[in-house]
This record gives C-alpha cells, structure tokens and sequence, in this order.
C-alpha cells in the first residue's frame, strides 16, 4: 500500500528536497492554495422609494427575474384592492412566485373602508409568518410604509419583524413613504426622482 503525504505532512528535509530537485530541473515549487471557503447567502434589506409611482415596475421585474430563476418570491401589496384576492385567491406565476393583495373592493386610501383593517392584517400576518420562518428567497412589500402611516399597521411590529428575520432573505420595501426606523435597517436605499 502507497500512502502520499501532503507537502505540509512530510518532514522538512524531505520537503526541502523537492524543491531542490524542482530547481535543478528548472521548475519552481507551486505552492498549495487553501480550499475555497464557501460563504453563506446574506440576504439584504432594500428599500425603493419615490415620491410619486414608479418603482415597483422595476422590483416587480426583479421578483418575476428571481422567481423565473427558481427562487421562492412573494409579493405583497398592501393598499392594492379591487381584485379580490386576499391569501385564498393568490396568484401564483413563474412557479415560485405568489402576489398577494387585500381582499377588499378598492385601493385603499382611507383607514375607514369597510373591512380594510382586517383585509390588510391578514396579509401582514401572512409576511410576518414568512419573515419569521425563512421559508422565502425574497418578500417584497409594496406600500407597507403608507400602510403604516395610515394605521392599518404598527411600525413597532414591523421594525421588530424585520429585525428578527433570518439573514439570507432579501426583503426589498417599495413605497413612498418609508418609516425612518425602517430607513435605519436597510442596506441599500434606492430612491427614483424626476428628471428636471
């Protein structure tokens, strides 16, 4: 039985010996790199944000990019109504991607409309859960800035989930109107301006 040594298991003169013998043939002594050391996905917090309607065009293409490429994407909409969609009637595109929206008549612009509170938590219950699961490549939340502003939703309880979510998910948050708590938290801000 032959047994080979690594250069960094054999004896100094033997080692030493090699490299001689290489120099007298005219070659020089490679040295061994280490192993590739493969690093964990980490996951980001992005923000888009403009002061008028436009970035989710860009995130949308993204997702529907991510989802297309075999990773699991949800999309929420907070204040998008009008389809009747809510978790039972999700959309499911790609095959990895779901769209979710409120399961209320009409975009919500007001916090009285009938049933939006409930329509929209029980969208964020859904995204929560996800957070805090880590069984999602990438969630986005469309509008959950103004969802806050308009108190169908605690910008406590946000700030908390996204704190708590696991490392490797990319959380990426559209709106114009973006709690700066959560503006703290982000790695990366994108914000879309007009052109004068």
């Amino acid at each position: 039985m032959t047994v080979s040594l690594s250069t960094s298991q054999r004896s100094p003169d033997s080692r030493n010996k090699d490299h001689r013998a290489l120099e007298r043939a005219g070659l020089r002594p490679v040295a061994l790199r280490s192993p590739l050391q493969l690093v964990a996905p980490e996951g980001q917090l992005q923000i888009h944000t403009a002061p008028y309607r436009g970035s989710f065009s860009t995130v949308f293409s993204q997702a529907m990019r991510a989802a297309g490429l075999g990773s699991r994407v949800l999309i929420a909409q907070f204040l998008k109504g009008g389809v009747s969609q809510g978790p039972k009637d999700c959309v499911r595109l790609c095959g990895g991607l779901v769209w979710l929206r409120p399961d209320v008549q009409a975009c919500l612009t007001e916090p009285d409309q009938a049933n939006a509170h409930e329509a929209v938590d029980e969208i964020w219950q859904l995204c929560r859960q996800h957070l805090l699961s880590g069984n999602l490549d990438q969630l986005v939340l469309d509008e959950i800035g103004l969802a806050v502003g308009l108190g169908y939703l605690r910008e406590d309880d946000l700030v908390s989930t996204l704190q708590q979510r696991p490392g490797s998910m990319d959380v990426i948050i559209t709106g114009p109107a973006i709690p700066p708590s959560v503006m703290e938290m982000a790695d990366q801000v994108t914000e879309l301006r007009r052109g004068f």
